[in-house]
């Protein structure tokens, strides 16, 4: 199998979690809410909503806002970047990976402006051989031609094999294996218990480095 690795971004690669909460307490001072908002913001985020434009409807909707979706959207979308971190230890990991001779690229779900503001600006651009954006490509996870954009931006084929790490059970995972990769699940204790089929079961993406350090 040939030595190619397909990484998620938000909750894989860098910690999409913590940064929300940052936002969050931005978000409430900058409106003037009372401190009981944080736990709804996160409430909401994790119940199921994370398209955007669903999630900030009901932001203004509960909080009585006067700007539209649109604008808390793009606020949103362009401080994000900022707030976002990749670990030394995630970057040491690929580095790794590349001097082991592997082809890493990001495959990710997203508009452009804040995936890709994120991978510029936590240095994941340079660190990585290649990404697909579903904002920019047309086209989400799990669909199979996003992984099939990634693999051929590294000059690889998915017909060769490979390997996908995400911790989206449904978008990486069975994405992931209908590309015709193996996959590493990063269970995160964050979601409801749903079957999968990933060939592995890690709850950090240093531990599925390492699992794929381990191929030969």
């Amino acid at each position: 199998m040939q030595r190619l690795a397909l990484f998620d971004l938000d909750n894989t690669l860098i910690n999409l979690d913590e940064a929300f909460q940052m936002w969050a307490a931005e978000f409430i001072d900058e409106h003037g809410l009372g401190h009981e908002a944080i736990d709804w913001l996160i409430a909401l985020d994790q119940a199921g909503y994370p398209h955007r434009e669903v999630f900030f409807g009901k932001v203004r909707e509960r909080f009585a806002l006067t700007g539209t979706v649109e604008e808390l959207w793009g606020r949103y979308r362009r401080r994000m970047p900022y707030l976002v971190r990749c670990r030394p230890e995630v970057m040491d990991g690929l580095a790794r990976l590349h001097a082991s001779g592997w082809k890493v690229a990001i495959v990710t779900n997203g508009t452009v402006d804040n995936q890709l503001g994120k991978i510029q600006r936590t240095g994941l651009a340079a660190a990585v051989d290649a990404y697909a954006l579903s904002g920019a490509e047309g086209i989400r996870k799990p669909d199979v031609g996003l992984f099939e954009i990634a693999a051929r931006r590294c000059g690889m084929s998915l017909a060769d094999g490979g390997w996908m790490v995400g911790d989206h059970p449904v978008k990486d995972i069975g994405g992931g294996r209908a590309a015709g990769l193996r996959t590493v699940w990063i269970d995160r204790g964050t979601r409801p218990v749903q079957e999968h089929e990933a060939d592995h079961v890690v709850t950090d993406v240093i531990q599925a480095m390492e699992i794929l350090h381990s191929e030969r």
